[in-house]
């Protein structure tokens, strides 16, 4: 492998029908995950849909599971935790929690694309307590210190 080729994702079926993860298009930072099983996900309901595959990221790097701008425009789907991290080192099935924030119940369909998943670098600080921090022009200034 030289410094052109892309880095090497290994990804199991822990499902025989699970769809393997696939880019849309050739710019795509998300490749689309797709649902293992049929689920009616009634409004303010959330639940773990399983995508019947495991990961094996390359070393220093995470799996990043993101919603669908498309499922959470039209019908009010995201993810409960987004983005949700899938470890290095974790090798059991992957799953998305979903949300439905929408007003009707949502009809989750074996195969269909339900989230995304980004493969995103890591990085390993080294953890140095402090007894204070340097000075910034915005300080500690948060939630919604900035205006409307």
């Amino acid at each position: 492998m030289n410094d052109t080729d892309p880095p090497v994702l290994r990804v199991r079926r822990v499902r025989p029908d699970a769809v393997l993860p696939r880019f849309a298009h050739p710019d795509d930072s998300g490749m689309d995950v797709c649902a293992c099983e049929d689920r009616v996900l009634q409004p303010g309901e959330r639940a773990k849909i399983p995508l019947g595959i495991a990961f094996a990221p390359p070393p220093g790097t995470e799996i990043q599971l993101r919603p669908r701008s498309g499922l959470a425009i039209r019908d009010g789907i995201s993810m409960v935790n987004t983005p949700a991290t899938i470890d290095e080192g974790y090798r059991g099935e992957v799953c998305a929690i979903l949300i439905n924030h929408g007003g009707a119940p949502f009809r989750v369909e074996k195969g269909m694309r339900v989230a995304q998943a980004v493969l995103c670098p890591i990085l390993r600080p080294r953890v140095v307590e402090a007894d204070e921090l340097p000075e910034t022009a915005r300080g500690a200034g948060g939630f919604g210190s900035t205006g409307t």
